[in-house]
């Protein structure tokens, strides 16, 4: 069986190696867990983003780095790629586990997440087949500080693991790290939606997908709407299945959802900053492509936006 947070791991312990070369930091605290820190008290790196990235997916995904223009401005773009999408995605990539320990308060993804959901509600790893026994749990945090001995206490328990067992990777949106994997969140988007919307995702055989990496901006609110958009906009997911269900799939396009149309931190800010009060429709990718093996049919839906993409990037000429 294969474990998400074993194999997650392997890359943790390589970014620790190289930590001085990918300008981050590794702290041990007094209960044992590790913590990396990402882009809080460190600069982080693209190279960083890339392993962090690959680190949420559980080993299960390779991420790299090219560069492509929208209209005429050259943007760094990221590329992801899987030959096992729904465990990569819906096992470890999603993210949804707020986490408030005391003052602590962080949004928790990546292979943890497997733990997590087999403690408290099994739904969707049924639906996807799948169980961890992995003795160790990674999880990677979005926030702007450093957990605790309390907080990753909380996420050992809340995992089934001892405190030393506990390696969390933390970065706030607003950093290049940050900004790197949010991008490479847009092959989950897409397989999320698609379970949303009732597809059986271990149908999905294997998954390539790119979206820009949005320019860092210090603020943490406008560095949330502007990593979003680089999916809702101007994501693109290539998906080889086993079935195909036109009318499912049409719906998987952000532009179905009410919210599309407008940065989405305007959205946000609508919303009260509150992800709950908003229509999860809206998190998807900008188009999909299907290649059916079952008819050896290909299709596609959806389209990119650069008008908007590029009013929330605010990139001036000079």
């Amino acid at each position: 069986m294969l474990s998400v947070n074993a194999t997650a791991l392997e890359i943790v312990y390589d970014m620790i190696d190289w930590s001085e070369e990918l300008k981050i930091k590794e702290h041990t605290l007094e209960n044992g867990s590790t913590v990396l820190d990402c882009g809080i008290d460190v600069m982080g790196s693209y190279e960083a983003g890339l392993r962090l990235t690959e680190v949420c997916m559980g080993g299960l995904g390779t991420a790299t780095l090219g560069v492509r223009r929208i209209g005429n401005v050259p943007l760094s773009f990221i590329n992801v790629a899987t030959d096992h999408p729904c465990i990569a995605s819906l096992g470890a990539q999603t993210a949804g586990w707020q986490i408030c320990v005391g003052e602590y308060v962080a949004m928790g993804s990546g292979p943890a997440r497997a733990h997590e959901l087999m403690q408290k509600s099994r739904s969707v790893l049924d639906r996807i087949c799948y169980h961890d026994d992995a003795k160790c749990a990674v999880i990677v945090l979005e926030s702007n500080r450093l957990p605790d001995d309390t907080a990753t206490g909380f996420i050992a328990d809340r995992c089934g693991v001892k405190p030393d067992e506990v390696f969390a990777l933390v970065a706030p949106t607003s950093c290049i790290v940050g900004s790197v994997q949010v991008a490479g969140r847009v092959i989950e988007a897409a397989i999320r939606r698609l379970d949303e919307l009732g597809f059986d995702t271990k149908k999905i055989q294997h998954a390539a997908g790119t979206a820009p990496i949005a320019p860092v901006v210090p603020d943490e609110m406008r560095a949330i709407g502007s990593t979003n958009d680089s999916i809702i906009y101007y994501g693109s997911v290539v998906l080889t299945t086993s079935g195909f269900d036109e009318e499912l799939f049409k719906q998987v396009p952000a532009r179905t959802s009410k919210s599309y149309g407008k940065p989405f931190y305007k959205t946000y800010e609508g919303a009260g900053y509150d992800f709950s009060a908003i229509g999860t429709d809206i998190f998807a990718p900008a188009e999909i492509t299907v290649n059916d093996l079952d008819s050896g049919k290909t299709y596609h839906t959806g389209y990119l936006s650069e008008e908007v993409i590029l009013e929330s990037y605010t990139i001036s000429g000079i």
